[in-house]
């Protein structure tokens, strides 16, 4: 699909969640529950991008570790290479990077670095099948109307 994401962002919105890296696990995985989503991204004190923190962080570091979330700080345990993809970006594209890298959330970065939203894998996936499912209507039109 040659759509860029910057239409997927104008569709969802950009509200973006972030937390502190000096937050406990605990905190971030409240926040995450508040808001009903599966990834945080961590900024630091000038408000750029430390990181990601994603519930695989939390599963993989803390909980099989046997560590206290309420102990761990966040930045301990996030995922400080964080991939991001830009507006003109398409879905294709974007699905493409988070399958090669196995992420489920990416951030859409401008050319400031400004963060613009973040694109998760279920955004993508409801967003094609809504392009689909749009597409097979207008086919089913026009060959009810070409009989």
């Amino acid at each position: 699909m040659n759509t860029p994401i910057n239409q997927l962002l104008m569709q969802k919105g950009g509200a973006i969640v972030t937390v502190s890296p000096n937050a406990s696990v605990f905190e971030a995985i409240q926040l995450m529950d508040d808001k009903n989503i599966g990834s945080l991204l961590v900024l630091n004190a000038a408000g750029k991008i430390a990181g990601i923190f994603a519930e695989r962080d939390c599963f993989r570091k803390v909980v099989l570790a046997e560590k206290s979330p309420k102990e761990v700080p966040v930045k301990a345990v996030m995922t400080k290479k964080v991939i991001y993809v830009s507006p003109e970006t398409t879905v294709d594209e974007c699905m493409a990077q988070m399958t090669n890298s196995r992420i489920r959330h990416i951030p859409v970065l401008d050319n400031e670095g400004k963060i613009l939203g973040i694109i998760s894998i279920g955004d993508l996936v409801k967003f094609v099948a809504c392009e689909q499912d749009a597409m097979i209507k207008n086919l089913e039109k026009y060959i009810e109307g070409s009989l």
